[in-house]
C-alpha cells in the first residue's frame, strides 16, 4: 500500500502505525533584550534598534522577538559594552566610540577625526577588512558586531559664543563624543562625554559651552538652538560615524544558522534605513534653524587646521602605544588614502559642481 493510501484510509494514526509521519522540527521561541544607548525621543538613532527588531520579528515568523529598551531603561547609556560582555543582556544598539577609554580601537569602529566617509565607512566594513579585523577586536569584550547605521557627515555642534579662531578653543568646556575629545583637548579645549538626553541642561545651564550631536533634525528635536546660538560645520570628527549592533558571542553562537542569517539581514536593512531618514529629514530641519534666527557658520580655517595636525600626530602616538589599535589603524589608513585618490575624481568634483548651482 503506497503512503497516499494510508493516509486516506488510515488517517494520522495509520500514518503513524506505519511510520511515514512527516518531519516536524520544533522550533523554541527565542526573546532577546536589546539594550541602546539613545533616547527613546531620537527616533532616527533608536529608531534604527526598533527598525532592527521588527525585520528580525517578520523573517522569523514572530518566533524570534527582540525587545528595545532605551539608554537608562536597563543600564546606564555608557555601560551596554559591560552588560553585552557579561550576558546581562543580549545586545546592544551604540556609537563604539563612546568607549574609547577601554581601548582606543573601539573609536576605529564608530568614526575618527578626519576619517572615512559613510559610503567609505560601509565598504570599508562591508568589502574591505574592517568588519574583520574589528571584529577580532570585539572578541576580547565577547562581542560580535553588525554594522547598525549611519548619520552621514554631521554638523560641528553648537556654541554659545563665536568662534573667530583657535584662541576661541582654550578653555572651552564642549560635550563631544569618543575620541574627538582626545584631539580637541590638544587643541586647548576641555572635552566632556555626556548622553544625548542630558546635553540640553548641561548647556542651558552653562556647565559646558558647547555641544555637538549628530545634525539638523535631532539637535532641533533636543532644542540646542534654543539655549545656543552658534551653529558650525563641518563635524570634521564624525565625516561618517557607523553605529554597532554587539551582540553576546554566546547569544550569537546558539541560534541556528537561518536565525544568524536574519539578524545580519536585519542589521544590513536598518544600518541602511538610517541614514536615509537622516538624508530626507535634515535639509527640513535646516530651513526651520535658519528661520528662527539660527548662526550657521564654517569652522575657521585656522581650527580645521589645527584639528587636522593634531588628529595626525595622535594616531601617531597611540598607534606606538596601542597594538590593538595600530593593527586595525594601519588598515584604515591605507583604505582611507586609495579612497580619497577615487572620490576626488568623480564624487567630489560632482557634488562641487551641483552644489554651486541654483536649483
Amino acid at each position: 500500500m503506497d503512503r497516499r493510501s494510508i493516509i486516506k484510509n488510515a488517517g494520522i494514526a495509520g500514518v503513524l502505525a506505519a511510520g511515514a509521519a512527516p518531519a516536524v522540527h520544533a522550533q523554541t521561541a527565542i526573546r532577546w533584550r536589546l539594550a541602546s544607548s539613545f533616547p527613546k525621543s531620537l527616533d532616527t538613532i533608536f529608531g534604527a534598534a526598533d527598525d532592527f527588531a521588527k525585520k528580525v520579528g517578520e523573517m522569523s515568523g514572530g518566533k524570534f522577538t527582540i525587545t528595545t529598551h532605551a539608554g537608562g531603561e536597563l543600564m546606564p547609556a555608557f555601560g551596554v559594552v559591560d552588560g553585552v560582555q557579561n550576558g546581562t543582556v543580549e545586545m546592544a544598539h551604540t556609537a563604539p566610540y563612546y568607549f574609547h577609554g577601554k581601548d582606543e580601537t573601539f573609536a576605529l569602529g564608530c568614526a575618527v577625526p578626519f576619517g572615512l566617509n559613510s559610503r567609505q565607512m560601509t565598504a570599508w566594513m562591508y568589502e574591505g577588512n574592517g568588519l574583520k579585523l574589528m571584529r577580532e577586536f570585539y572578541a576580547k569584550y565577547n562581542i560580535i558586531n553588525f554594522p547598525g547605521g549611519n548619520t552621514g557627515a554631521q554638523m560641528g555642534g553648537w556654541y554659545r559664543k563665536e568662534i573667530k579662531s583657535v584662541k576661541d578653543i582654550k578653555g572651552m568646556k564642549f560635550r563631544v563624543g569618543g575620541f574627538a575629545g582626545r584631539v580637541f583637548e590638544r587643541m586647548g579645549g576641555v572635552p566632556q562625554n555626556i548622553p544625548g538626553g542630558e546635553i540640553y541642561q548641561a548647556l542651558e545651564k552653562g556647565t559646558i559651552d558647547a555641544a555637538e550631536w549628530v545634525g539638523p533634525y535631532d539637535d532641533q528635536k533636543l532644542g540646542f538652538n534654543k539655549v545656543a546660538p552658534f551653529y558650525y560645520y563641518p563635524g570634521w570628527w564624525e565625516g561618517g560615524p557607523q553605529l554597532d549592533f554587539f551582540i553576546n558571542d554566546k547569544a550569537f553562537n546558539s541560534l541556528s544558522a537561518e536565525n544568524k542569517v536574519i539578524v545580519e539581514c536585519a542589521a544590513a536593512f536598518a544600518h541602511t534605513s538610517m541614514q536615509a531618514k537622516y538624508d530626507v529629514k535634515n535639509p527640513m530641519a535646516l530651513k526651520q534653524l535658519v528661520g528662527a534666527n539660527t548662526k550657521v557658520l564654517p569652522f575657521p580655517k585656522d581650527v580645521m587646521d589645527l584639528a587636522f595636525k593634531e588628529s595626525m600626530a595622535l594616531y601617531k602616538e597611540v598607534s606606538a602605544k596601542n597594538p590593538n589599535f595600530k593593527k586595525v589603524y594601519d588598515d584604515y589608513a591605507v583604505f582611507l588614502r586609495d579612497e580619497n585618490l577615487w572620490f576626488r575624481f568623480t564624487e567630489m568634483r560632482f557634488d562641487q559642481f551641483m552644489q554651486s548651482q541654483k536649483l
